[in-house]
């Protein structure tokens, strides 16, 4: 079970964790071009303003990686020499990650991204929780609930959630990082930074985490002398 929290979680800490969002919990959101938020360089969005992350508007074909297994696509993005190739290798993660046997959970998992985008988050709620009852062992499905959940910064349900996405994926890099910004967020700077690491170690081109990671080495550890 995920620790729980009372009281009020604390917002959004600069634009740089606003930014972030868009590679949290990774989301497939299809084409529909979503920005993290609207653009204010000046300060803190407010809480409204929050949409839904935007991920590779076209995937790749998804057919021999299958079999290959997942084992090779992240060994591949281990080694990517560049982020150009990593970001093609990911997009192939995130298409085997998205697939699922059941038509019944492909067509719930459609009807729930249509129900996100139009902001009707609790019909995609319902939606996904059908999905998980169906599927209990689709990733995505916990993955996308989890999202929605720290966007309505409900952090216990997240967390949850987020638990349950490793235990089936350990190297969730976009649940891995939606757990460091859950923690940034709690105060829990050690914890953060663990589930960073976490996540660059899998995905070394993950945008934003590296600065997160440097700026919070040096809050926790230390400057190095």
């Amino acid at each position: 079970m995920a620790p729980r929290f009372p009281g009020r979680f604390p917002g959004w800490r600069n634009r740089r964790s606003a930014i972030l969002l868009a590679a949290i919990l990774g989301v497939i959101l299809g084409s529909a071009p979503v920005a993290a938020f609207a653009q204010d360089p000046g300060g803190n969005p407010p809480r409204q303003q929050k949409k839904l992350p935007e991920a590779p508007s076209k995937l790749p074909k998804v057919g021999a990686d299958r079999t290959r297994g997942l084992d090779f696509l992240f060994g591949a993005l281990k080694a990517a020499p560049d982020e150009e190739s990593a970001k093609y290798v990911e997009a192939r993660i995130w298409a085997l990650w998205m697939q699922t046997p059941s038509d019944t959970a492909a067509l719930l998992m459609t009807r729930a991204k249509l129900a996100m985008d139009a902001q009707k988050m609790d019909v995609a709620l319902k939606l996904l929780d059908a999905v998980i009852k169906l599927r209990p062992d689709y990733v995505e499905a916990w993955n996308r609930r989890a999202t929605i959940y720290y966007l309505q910064n409900d952090y216990n349900r997240s967390l949850a959630d987020i638990e349950q996405v490793l235990i089936r994926e350990p190297r969730h890099f976009g649940a891995l990082a939606g757990l460091g910004m859950i923690m940034q967020d709690l105060g829990d700077d050690k914890r953060a930074l663990d589930a960073f690491r976490k996540a660059l170690a899998v995905n070394p081109y993950l945008d934003k985490v590296p600065d997160l990671v440097k700026s919070l080495s040096e809050k926790v550890e230390g400057r190095d002398i």
